[in-house]
């Protein structure tokens, strides 16, 4: 292996202290243990203020641009969302609006979500996977969900969710380990939202 992957997460909640934050900084972890990586965490609750009210690709400050380009250069993409209303969040939603159609063909994804109970584990495959099959992404194997009763203060305490990350990233490792550094993206400019 003889590249540096360019990871990014993305996470989906809207305030801090974050559980969802927590599980992809895990995600992070565990995968930099097995992979030369350069990562960077997104937290659209920064963002939320400078994209929340835009519609139009052209009047997105550069703040938001930046982080959505960063998004269309990943060599893999970790994405986690807070479960609301037995989705992802809205703003989470309208963030991958703005990211070309095209931009995501063939990049793996792993997929994460949090929530209140373990009744929302499916959210993962009904909401997340769809969303990410419309960019033709390659969603990993294995996505992570992570209930309230998995944190202690925010932080991640059952020894059962560490075990699903571990199981997570090892799934992944053969399907990103091989792959090339991506070329840099045709698709520097937002495109308008399908």
């Amino acid at each position: 292996m003889s590249h540096t992957f360019n990871i990014v997460a993305v996470s989906g909640s809207l305030q801090r202290p974050s559980r969802t934050l927590a599980l992809v900084q895990a995600v992070l972890a565990e995968l930099s243990s097995h992979l030369p990586v350069q990562a960077r965490v997104i937290e659209l609750g920064e963002l939320a203020p400078h994209y929340g009210a835009v519609t139009r690709p052209a009047d997105l400050p550069p703040i938001v641009r930046e982080a959505i380009q960063a998004v269309e250069q990943a060599d893999l993409l970790i994405v986690a969302s807070p479960v609301y209303r037995a989705s992802y969040t809205g703003l989470f939603k309208h963030f991958f609006d703005f990211v070309h159609h095209e931009a995501l063909f063939d990049v793996p994804v792993l997929l994460a979500a949090t929530g209140g109970s373990e009744r929302h584990a499916l959210v993962i495959e009904h909401q997340l996977r769809p969303l990410f099959s419309f960019f033709q992404a390659q969603t990993l194997p294995l996505g992570i969900y992570a209930a309230e009763s998995d944190f202690s203060d925010y932080q991640i305490s059952a020894s059962t969710l560490q075990a699903r990350i571990r199981l997570a990233v090892e799934r992944a490792l053969p399907l990103i380990s091989h792959r090339q550094p991506l070329a840099a993206s045709t698709h520097a400019a937002v495109a308008s939202p399908v």
